[in-house]
């Protein structure tokens, strides 16, 4: 067995054996969308669960590595609509929130429901910087049959990197890489996304500005990324004018209000609704506990929020108009060791696609 095979293996068992954080496996959707506050309009929402689209993973995904991986948990879902099918990108898990991830794929047609893709997994780790997991995929069109995929790649830092980048915790680190795709079924890795000298080692949530069409939105000229976990206990905001590349600015765009808690664990997506655009994340309460909420911006000033609300989805792919209505998935609620997606829908979009 050569040395990445047996690192593999060594990492999917240490994962499998990992006792599972109740903390957060305990999270459930209903507790974020149920807050919906009818006073704030532009708010995203109010959401149903959808039961029509619910997704069921009955067989194990191949194991192109051959260490014997198998999945009991699909969650962190990005979704996008092609040829009126819709694409469901999940994160396959060894046990729900533990490393040692993977990326599969299931396409739902009319009248004939879910079908998950024949040669999952999409991706699974053969890089160094991701020899961990692969993980929390977040898809975007961004030009005629141009696809982009940011995903994140989990590895063991070394003693002399974590002191390189001061690194403010522990030796795993995460990057941002990313994945491209002409049909949504074939992805090619490109590399690393954010720097490290960025990153410090630890980057987590690629979240682009995305209409309901799914497509990348471009506000004054410029692709927008917001970084909210990592880089070193900072905000960072990312402009590109081609989605592949990025320079970076250290900048404080979602100051959370007096009273709302103690800091931003990190966006889940932002979502730009006729001229207005709404992050969506989850954030730390005075209470010490996981809390979401949605924050208003003008696209004419996406770096100053107008007002928020303690609804929230946090949709981590982001969400999709579709069939008149707001509709994304999340695999949270799913049973223990059950790999099920849920999807809700709800809401009146803007229906102005402005990419």
């Amino acid at each position: 067995m050569d040395n990445y095979k047996k690192t593999l293996q060594e990492n999917y068992l240490e994962a499998l054996n990992q006792p599972i954080n109740e903390e957060i496996t305990e999270i459930t959707q209903t507790q974020f969308i149920s807050k919906y506050e009818t006073d704030k309009s532009w708010a995203i929402g109010p959401f149903a669960k959808n039961d029509t689209y619910t997704f069921v993973k009955s067989t194990q995904m191949a194991d192109p590595t051959g260490i014997g991986w198998t999945s009991s948990s699909i969650f962190n879902p990005s979704t996008i609509i092609k040829d009126e099918k819709i694409y469901l990108y999940y994160r396959a898990s060894v046990k729900k929130e533990s490393l040692g991830s993977r990326v599969g794929l299931a396409i739902y047609t009319d009248g004939q429901g879910w079908e998950d893709y024949a040669e999952n997994p999409i991706l699974f780790p053969t890089q160094e910087n991701e020899i961990l997991s692969v993980e929390d995929p977040k898809v975007y069109k961004y030009g005629e049959d141009q696809y982009i995929m940011f995903y994140n790649g989990a590895w063991r830092a070394s003693a002399e990197s974590v002191a390189e980048y001061a690194k403010p915790f522990g030796d795993v680190a995460c990057d941002i890489n990313y994945a491209l795709s002409s049909d949504l079924l074939h992805w090619e890795k490109k590399g690393l996304a954010v720097p490290y000298e960025i990153s410090k080692l630890w980057a987590k949530g690629a979240v682009i500005p995305r209409n309901g069409q799914g497509e990348a939105v471009k506000i004054d000229g410029e692709y927008l990324m917001f970084l909210s976990e990592g880089c070193g206990g900072f905000q960072y905001v990312g402009h590109s004018t081609n989605m592949i590349d990025w320079s970076f600015e250290k900048k404080e765009y979602l100051p959370l209000p007096d009273g709302f808690g103690k800091h931003i664990y990190e966006i889940a997506c932002a979502i730009v609704n006729g001229d207005q655009l709404v992050m969506d994340f989850l954030y730390n309460d005075n209470n010490g506990h996981h809390a979401g909420a949605q924050a208003l911006f003008d696209l004419s000033n996406p770096y100053t929020p107008l007002d928020f609300t303690h609804n929230a989805t946090l949709a981590w792919g982001g969400m999709l108009e579709y069939r008149g209505e707001w509709f994304f998935a999340q695999g949270w609620d799913a049973p223990r060791g059950k790999e099920e997606m849920f999807f809700y829908s709800g809401g009146n979009p803007a229906s102005q696609s402005l990419s």
